[in-house]
């Protein structure tokens, strides 16, 4: 029967996409992998695979239309030898519920795609953040397995049948658990049922209670009291993209709910800039140019691994505390910003993280990041001083557990051995996440970033 494609949730932050192209046309055959359409979420543009093969039946959500809803109905797809007229109006389920409901959802029942938040088998990956729990033969009643019901594409449960297969007892690989062409195939006949493990996909285990609602803020001005204060001065509106509102609203949270506080400090630049023009006449040849920025990254990828108990996120009930130095770096774009996670950044060269942070940074501006190249890291860095700003604070970005806010280098008298001498000073604050950082905690952290920045030579070590 025809399946449902809905419109995936292709990362945790997704509630809605533009479909910015579809790849295929209606009565195009379709196989496992292909790639079916781009979809442009809050932070990129993303291909969608297939997870099943069968014929493209109908596009129900024309290319370039913004604003889906993640589970929305995008496109039908039907099995082989299906007529292309059952594709006009799939069948709904009899107890579906409006998918605005004030309820948590649960796993699709039908279609590919979850919802947000849902675990899936490779994070923010497009093929795993997809998946279709589908009904496949209306007159036969879903198998069940321990009295859940058994998950499974239409073309699984055919192999299955012709070769005899007992669906309870093939443990599915797919999303949320269903059972795919590949796990059929490679099952044994005669294979007992799978005993249910504890961590089982999220088809087969109990809804997991919602979080705590955050305490309620003060409201703002509503839109209608703006527009009339301003209803006799000459204005532009500018409409906010998916992009501009996962900021607005992450960055309200973080206000709102972590408890910060912050630390300052200045460090001299003078040995860390001609260390830096001496290394840099050494890598001209290969064409690499170390930033100040590079070295700031390895000053606290290394600071991290000094004070490990610094090197830790916010979990809601726990803490989690990070084994390798996983550092974040905000990156400005058109509307916005990206912050590109450099993985293990202690165990790489400064040359290697130069290149690594400008390869990010390029395919941020263009919305080219993979969810995994911007999400996780347990630190971020914020730097302004390009832009001249001396100094500033910056909000936290959840679950890390602090940021570093750089500013500029700037030629400044200090006092050096009972005389005042002119050195390259740059101001730093630290914000950070009073549940996961106390303050000499922050203390000896910043401490450690200051030094590396000092004696930058030991950074090599």
């Amino acid at each position: 029967m025809p399946t449902e494609i809905l419109m995936p949730a292709l990362s945790p932050t997704m509630e809605e996409g533009t479909l910015a192209k579809w790849l295929v046309k209606e009565g195009d055959a379709v196989k496992s992998g292909d790639i079916l359409a781009e979809i442009e979420t809050d932070k990129a543009t993303m291909e969608f695979e297939a997870v099943d093969e069968g014929v493209m039946g109908k596009i129900l959500i024309a290319e370039g239309q913004s604003g889906v809803k993640v589970n929305t109905p995008i496109a039908v797809l039907l099995e082989e030898g299906e007529d292309a007229s059952a594709a006009e109006a799939p069948a709904p389920k009899p107890d579906a519920k409006p998918a605005d409901a004030g309820a948590e959802p649960g796993p699709a029942e039908k279609g590919y795609g979850g919802p947000i938040g849902a675990p899936v088998a490779g994070e923010g990956s497009v093929k795993d953040a997809g998946g279709k729990d589908a009904d496949d033969k209306a007159a036969a009643p879903a198998p069940s397995k321990d009295g859940q019901r058994i998950f499974a594409s239409p073309l699984a449960r055919r192999i299955a049948a012709d070769k005899g297969l007992d669906l309870s007892a093939i443990t599915g690989s797919g999303p949320h658990g269903r059972i795919v062409k590949a796990d059929v195939e490679a099952a044994k006949p005669g294979a007992k049922p799978a005993e249910a493990k504890a961590d089982a996909p999220a088809a087969a285990a109990a809804p997991a209670a919602p979080a705590p609602a955050a305490a309620a803020a003060p409201k703002g001005l509503s839109t209608e009291t703006v527009l009339k204060m301003y209803a006799d001065r000459e204005t532009e509106e500018v409409q906010l993209d998916g992009m501009r509102r996962t900021i607005a609203a992450r960055l309200s949270e973080a206000k709102q709910t972590i408890p910060h506080f912050y630390l300052r400090r200045s460090a001299k630049l003078d040995a860390l800039m001609a260390f830096r023009g001496t290394l840099n006449k050494q890598l001209e040849a290969r064409g690499v140019k170390l930033s100040v920025n590079d070295f700031i990254i390895k000053a606290c990828a290394l600071a991290l691994q000094q004070v490990p108990d610094a090197n830790a996120v916010w979990a809601g009930d726990r803490i989690l505390k990070l084994k390798p130095s996983d550092v974040a770096v905000a990156v400005a774009i058109e509307g916005g910003l990206f912050t590109p996670v450099l993985k293990d950044a202690h165990q790489k060269s400064l040359s290697a993280l130069s290149a690594q942070m400008k390869d990010l940074a390029g395919r941020a501006k263009t919305k080219k990041l993979a969810p995994h190249e911007y999400q996780g890291g347990s630190f971020a860095i914020s730097n302004l001083g390009m832009f001249g700003i001396e100094n500033f604070d910056a909000v936290i970005n959840p679950p890390h557990g602090a940021i570093l806010a750089v500013g500029a280098g700037i030629p400044t008298p200090v006092v050096e051995g009972g005389e005042v001498v002119v050195r390259n000073v740059m101001s730093m604050t630290l914000s950070v996440d009073h549940r996961v950082i106390d303050g000499a905690l922050g203390a000896q952290l910043l401490e450690a970033i200051v030094s590396h920045l000092e004696n930058p030579i030991g950074m090599l070590a």
